[in-house]
């Protein structure tokens, strides 16, 4: 049997029990993000550990990213009794604003051991790029 001795987490499970929003499968969380840049192409990978592939929904409006996944319970024995239960199931949710500086016609997705990547292009109109001037004898080159 596993035992929680954390007294704060007891009276969180108590209140919502109280409350009723346990088990509540429309509440939307959030889920871990990390974004960063590796030269032209933007990275983003979102944690999303027992979710199967075919219960996340990746969604691109204008330069709106909606991403939801649904964690659903564990399929148990008609007599099992849960011991503990800590891992939120449901529907989690997230949007993202992506800048005019990136190609969101080109989004492209994995998911591997529990991690979400998507990688989204750079537009080509963001890329630096350089500037040739002309003008009398001497030519000139200025980065945009």
């Amino acid at each position: 049997m596993l035992m929680r001795t954390d007294p704060f987490r007891e009276l969180d499970r108590l209140t919502q029990q109280f409350f009723g929003t346990t088990g509540t499968w429309s509440r939307p969380s959030a889920m871990p993000m990390d974004a960063w840049r590796d030269g032209d192409m933007f990275y983003v990978q979102f944690d999303l550990p027992g979710v199967s592939p075919d219960a996340i929904d990746l969604d691109v409006e204008k330069n709106t990213l909606t991403v939801k996944a649904e964690r659903r319970p564990a399929q148990r024995g008609d007599n099992a009794e849960v011991q503990l239960s800590e891992r939120p199931l449901g529907v989690f949710s997230r949007q993202l604003f992506l800048g005019d500086a990136l190609d969101v016609e080109h989004i492209t997705a994995s998911y591997e051991a529990g991690v979400l990547t998507l990688t989204i292009p750079v537009a080509e109109t963001a890329k630096p790029r350089k500037i040739h001037i002309s003008g009398g004898s001497d030519h000139k080159e200025l980065q945009a």
